[in-house]
């Protein structure tokens, strides 16, 4: 079995993936819900990393309904 090679996004890539500015996927790594890695003076993401994240968001059913229930 042959070890899979990481595949590295930059900011501004894994941003575009999740379809964020770059800015919240900053405040998304500050709040942990996305892993971030330093590599010297810039930050670098996993691609599978960010896939994880985007499944991670996935509203569960039924978790929306006071946003539109009416008022009695």
């Amino acid at each position: 079995m042959t070890p899979q090679k990481v595949e590295w996004l930059n900011t501004k890539s894994a941003a575009a993936m999740l379809g964020i500015t770059p800015r919240t996927l900053y405040k998304l790594v500050d709040q942990g819900q996305v892993p971030g890695y330093r590599m010297g003076r810039v930050l670098r993401f996993k691609r599978s990393d960010i896939e994880e994240a985007t499944e991670n968001f996935r509203i569960q059913p039924g978790s929306l309904q006071h946003l539109y229930q009416e008022a009695p």
